[in-house]
């Protein structure tokens, strides 16, 4: 029996020796074909041969498999898997005889089993585990490992949600939602993504590794980090706090308002998506808000609606225009709109002539020089200073009144009683003491002063007179000449409640602010300004200019007003007289304002 046995084990070593170090699987392959033929065929091997050839078997495959380990685990993992039946992966080994659960699409309850899996790796921020379940580990690692560095979570919880419409029926896709929270806000970041699930070709079930399935906005060459938010701009609004930035004329004055002194303004963080071509990183959850102080102005959205479309109406045509409306007993701005919009502010930056609405500061020089409102200043169809000068209505009125002149904006009757009354510099005098005009005014934003030159002869003094010659004023200022004839006080318009203002150096006198109004009341009824201010009712007062620029040229239509607490003035280059253009866009928002700012 014993030597049966060694027999057996020198055929099982020479079996060896054939397969195991020289040959190959091709004939290994052959001698087991020889066994199975001799099973199927009921063909009988003496049992020392039986043995020996198992044995062969045995030795063969255990020496090949320790000679390719020596060389590399792949091979052995290849070879084993050939002998066994399995694919290879490389072409080599014996196909396996039928297609088999290795070679089918994983079912909707596999994905959704591998996705569980490899959500609760990615939560629990192994990344290495969680990128070996995918086709792409080391790429799913870094992806996975960079998201956790640039998003500092306190927690992040990942939930599926069951199959995905965008997956395919060789490979199922499965939902998932992503929360985020964080130390610095109570809110938490929450978006949802997908993960598509494939069969490797080793039978195993994998993550297809996309860089969406850690957001579905991050593509190739994009990042997901915090970054800090921009400084903020603070939006000013409205003295209700509406805002104000639709408003073309306030497109170019609104970045002018710097936040109030002192303001503290807080740079705020975000989660954003940035890179890939894109200029701007996108915001996709916001840590903590930027902010700035409010800064409220003093405008009225309603009036500045109304103002807007008041000089667009009137500047049709390409004519410059603008418009002021302020509240006398403030000195609040309650609109301002301008033409050509959102270039130069011209209504409170432009300089020109105001025309007879100058009328209303030498009446108020000239009362103060003991001129009363019944006294005769008649009006002349001519007359010299030694220039010619003449009226806009033809004929003479020897009887006028001071208050006459006003109405009817007789240039020849203030000419005269000017150069008998007043002596240079008066007017500049009294248009900066009661007035406040010339004072440097800080409104908010850059503003243009009043210019009213010291004459140099009585032609220039007279065409001061008359609002013309070298004076430079602008609607801001015209306006707060009607609102300091309105309350008697002159209160330096602004712009925002918290800037300085400047306080004039006298105080316009009760009798002659008295004057005025009931001047300004009369021609706002009965006088030139009769037309544009029919139909407003309450305290009313007003005046027309009518401004010559030139021969064959149209003159500058100027109109300034009031009603009750609302004071304005409008200006139309070349707008014709002053009850037309800018008579009718003063009425227009005076009517709007209800008699109150």
């Amino acid at each position: 029996m014993a030597d049966e046995q060694a027999r057996a084990d020198d055929a099982g070593y020479t079996e060896y020796g054939k397969y195991g170090e020289y040959g190959g699987c091709e004939e290994y392959q052959e001698y087991e074909d020889d066994l199975d033929l001799r099973e199927h065929t009921g063909q009988e091997e003496e049992p020392a041969r039986r043995s020996g050839a198992r044995r062969a078997v045995l030795v063969a495959v255990g020496g090949v498999f320790a000679a390719l380990v020596g060389v590399g685990g792949y091979g052995a993992y290849n070879l084993v898997s050939a002998v066994s039946g399995g694919s290879s992966g490389d072409g080599g080994g014996r196909p396996a005889a039928a297609t088999g659960a290795a070679q089918q699409p994983p079912s909707a309850e596999q994905a959704e089993a591998v996705a569980k899996e490899f959500l609760a790796a990615w939560e629990r921020g192994d990344f290495t585990v969680a990128g070996g379940m995918t086709d792409r580990p080391e790429a799913a690692r870094a992806a996975l490992a960079a998201f956790h560095e640039g998003v500092p979570a306190k927690t992040l919880t990942l939930t599926g949600t069951g199959p995905a419409p965008a997956g395919t029926p060789s490979e199922p896709a499965v939902g998932f939602k992503v929360r985020a929270e964080f130390d610095s806000t109570p809110d938490a970041w929450e978006y949802h993504s997908v993960m598509g699930v494939m069969r490797a070709a080793d039978g195993r079930m994998l993550v297809r590794w996309v860089p969406s399935v850690v957001h579905p906005k991050l593509g190739a060459g994009r990042t997901i980090g915090v970054r800090p938010l921009a400084n903020p701009v603070s939006k000013p609004t409205d003295r209700k706090g509406r805002p104000l930035d639709a408003f073309p004329s306030l497109r170019s004055v609104l970045p002018q308002i710097a936040p109030a002194d002192g303001a503290t303004v807080v740079t705020g963080q975000a989660v954003v998506l940035s890179g890939g071509g894109a200029q701007d990183p996108e915001q996709l959850f916001v840590l903590t808000p930027s902010s700035a102080p409010q800064v409220k102005l003093t405008l009225d959205a309603d009036l500045q609606q109304v103002a807007e479309e008041a000089v667009k109406q009137q500047s049709a045509g390409g004519k410059p225009a603008s418009l002021v409306a302020v509240q006398p007993s403030t000195g609040r701005i309650l609109a301002m709109a301008y033409s050509p919009q959102g270039g130069f502010n011209r209504a409170v930056g432009g300089g020109q002539p105001p025309g007879s609405t100058m009328k209303v500061i030498t009446s108020a020089a000239l009362l103060e020089a003991g001129v009363s409102p019944d006294t005769v200043v008649p009006c002349k169809e001519t007359t010299y200073s030694p220039r010619a000068w003449h009226n806009d209505e033809p004929g003479d009125f020897p009887n006028a009144t001071l208050t006459d002149d006003f109405a009817r904006s007789c240039n020849t009757g203030f000419i005269d009683k000017g150069l008998e009354k007043l002596q240079p510099g008066t007017l500049a005098a009294v248009a900066r003491d009661q007035f406040g005009l010339g004072l440097q005014w800080h409104i908010g934003i850059p503003s243009r002063d009043a210019t009213i030159p010291l004459p140099g002869t009585k032609d220039e003094a007279a065409a001061e007179y008359i609002g013309q010659g070298q004076i430079q004023v602008n609607s801001l200022l015209m306006a707060s000449v009607a609102a300091t004839v309105q309350s008697g006080t002159f209160r330096q318009p602004v712009l925002r409640e918290d800037v300085k203002r400047v306080t004039a150096p006298g105080k316009l006198p009760a009798d002659v602010a008295r004057d005025l109004r009931a001047m300004m009341a009369r021609t706002a009824t009965q006088g030139t300004a009769r037309a544009p201010m029919s139909g407003l009712n309450g305290q009313i007062g007003a005046k027309t200019g009518t401004v010559e620029t030139g021969s064959g040229q149209s003159t500058n239509s100027w109109f300034i007003a009031y009603r009750d607490d609302l004071a304005v003035a409008a200006e139309v280059e070349g707008g014709g007289h002053g009850n037309s253009a800018a008579g009718v866009a003063a009425a227009q928002v005076l009517k709007a304002g209800g008699g109150n700012g």
